[in-house]
């Protein structure tokens, strides 16, 4: 202001010049005092005061505002209301904050142009997501797109730094949407190109338990989430995952399935267990008679259950002396039958059982000349009775309808 002009006049002025001030202004305030829940400022160039609260002070966390604010700062604010009937004591209501928020509204507005990476700190987990902080703006992350997976514990993610991309923004609705997906599934696919350039089916693998859902467990193998169906985790029936794996348990599997196209790998616990088989040859002998259990019929034969997880073939040739057309004209299933082990094939894990072998061929007893009272045992002829009735035709034939 002018020296010339006199105290009234300049008080005048100021009062003109308050009038051009309104909500919304962005003004230049220096601090006049540091209270410890507010600022109590001079908006510049007008005679006026304010105050700016703590809460509007900055977009970040303040620990000590007087540590961080000094009388005699300039400050840029904008204006967010007035108080004060007259325009001599009139006060406004000041903010910092939102003038950084703004400021942070542009640049995120061209990161999402730019498609930039950015970080952001996780607040709090909501009903459906998670909210956090990109730099004071509150944005959301919802659970769709935290991870390549549904997540069900969300609060696992509060406190972490996550890289997250802008996807949508609207400053007027403070509506910020983040999402991590994108670069989780990014790392997941470099992971698992190196992960499966260096393992094989067949291979033994050992990592942790990381997630176990209702149709199996997720094993982590260097970065990459393998499943374990439910029905390659034991030789036993397993209801319920849970009941035999938990989340942490280190598990040494076999690679049963590597599939490139879909970037799946698929476990089995099961493939490590010891088999029925490989003790097949101690247990069960060619040439014996074993109890069983009709467990499958088919067109070409009856598999019959002699031990737990071993079953073997009964040919159709081999089912009975007489004639039959189908297997179920003379078993059914669950029915209990006595078998005769006619030929066990270890490394294939096949075994050929025969019933016809167990009962004396009707024609045989038909063939039998009757004893005669002057005959002697050494002038007794008997017809040679069949011991397998499995010819090698009945073999090839058993071995092509179980190939179909």
């Amino acid at each position: 202001m002018s020296d010339n002009l006199s105290d009234s006049q300049q008080m005048a002025q100021a009062l003109d010049e308050s009038l051009n001030v309104n909500l919304g202004d962005v003004v230049k305030a220096e601090i006049l005092q540091v209270d410890d829940n507010q600022l109590v400022v001079s908006i510049l160039g007008t005679g006026l005061e304010g105050v700016v609260p703590e809460r509007e002070l900055s977009t970040q966390r303040i620990d000590d505002i007087h540590d961080s604010f000094k009388s005699g700062d300039d400050l840029d604010l904008v204006v967010i209301s007035k108080f004060g009937a007259d325009k001599e004591n009139g006060n406004f209501l000041l903010s910092r904050k939102r003038i950084e928020a703004q400021k942070q509204w542009s640049e995120l507005e061209e990161r999402l142009k730019k498609e930039d990476t950015l970080s952001a700190h996780v607040v709090k987990a909501v009903k459906g997501g998670l909210l956090a902080d990109v730099g004071g703006v509150v944005g959301f992350i919802p659970s769709s797109r935290i991870e390549s997976y549904f997540v069900r514990n969300l609060k696992q993610y509060i406190g972490q730094d996550l890289k997250v991309k802008v996807i949508e923004i609207e400053p007027s609705e403070n509506r910020l949407i983040l999402s991590r997906r994108d670069f989780v599934q990014e790392e997941k696919k470099e992971k698992f190109d190196e992960l499966a350039g260096r393992i094989h089916e067949g291979d033994e693998v050992t990592g942790k338990v990381t997630r176990i859902t209702p149709f199996g467990a997720f094993v982590d193998i260097d970065g990459i989430d393998c499943l374990i169906h439910i029905s390659e985790i034991s030789r036993k029936r397993v209801s319920d995952p849970n009941d035999v794996l938990s989340v942490g348990d280190e598990v040494t599997a076999k690679v049963i399935r590597i599939d490139n196209e879909k970037e799946r790998i698929s476990l089995s616990l099961k493939a490590l267990e010891p088999t029925p088989w490989d003790n097949i040859s101690d247990t069960v002998k060619v040439g014996e008679t074993l109890d069983g259990k009709v467990k499958r019929l088919t067109s070409f034969g009856a598999f019959v259950e002699v031990l737990p997880e071993i079953e073997g073939l009964v040919h159709i040739s081999q089912i009975s002396h007489k004639h039959i057309a189908t297997p179920s004209e003379v078993l059914k299933v669950g029915q209990e039958v006595k078998v005769k082990v006619i030929d066990l094939d270890k490394d294939s894990k096949r075994l050929s059982l025969s019933i016809k072998a167990l009962e004396e061929n009707p024609k045989d007893k038909e063939d039998r000349p009757a004893k005669s009272e002057n005959s002697s045992g050494d002038n007794m002829k008997y017809k040679p009775t069949e011991t397998s009735g499995f010819s090698i035709g009945d073999i090839i034939e058993s071995k092509q309808e179980e190939t179909k």
